[in-house]
């Protein structure tokens, strides 16, 4: 679960209508933009955001790629539940919401039945730069963020690394996990 530079990736659905500002305007940012092999349109990756990539058997879980995402949905919620954050979904879009703001993004790709890719969570990252783009492709939406609702009493971003990896380990099956040092 890293945490990202600033960086744009446009999914196999996106466009680049989903941009708000031109590409001269992203470099000047220092943003880069990077096409990707998962589902979705565009979202930003960067500081203060939680992304996860789950590498999973999903031929294990059923073959079911709706019931995937919703796990990685739930998983999101009881986090953010866990925090005193009342979150959901929306019927008929992927990803979490906090009240009538997104906080959370999911973006999966499959092949021979392994899941990789995964989610995006806001924890406390700079919101500004998602005025860059249309998040997921979708107009007229905010972001939102875990420190927007809880301030200063916000998850660290390593808390909210370990408690996810947590819960997503149970959603999915997995008794233990097994932390690997990070690469300096």
């Amino acid at each position: 679960l890293p945490d990202h530079p600033p960086v744009l990736t446009m999914g196999r659905g996106g466009s680049e209508l989903s941009l708000r500002v031109s590409r001269e305007s992203l470099a000047a940012r220092g943003v880069e933009l990077f096409e990707v092999a998962r589902g979705g349109d565009l979202t930003w990756h960067g500081p203060g955001q939680l992304v996860g990539y789950p590498i999973v058997d999903l031929e294990r879980r059923g073959r079911d790629l709706h019931r995937y995402l919703r796990d990685l949905e739930e998983v999101l919620i009881l986090a953010l539940e866990r925090w005193g954050i009342p979150a959901r979904r929306v019927p008929g879009l992927t990803g979490v919401w906090a009240g009538e703001e997104k906080v959370a993004s999911i973006g999966i790709a499959v092949r021979h039945w392994v899941g990789y890719h995964g989610f995006a969570l806001n924890v406390a990252p700079d919101l500004g730069f998602f005025e860059l783009i249309h998040p997921c492709g979708l107009r007229g939406i905010q972001m939102t963020s875990v420190a927007s609702w809880l301030g200063a009493s916000a998850p660290t971003l390593g808390r909210a690394r370990h408690e996810v990896a947590g819960l997503l380990a149970r959603q999915l099956g997995y008794d233990e996990i097994r932390w690997a040092p990070a690469e300096e």
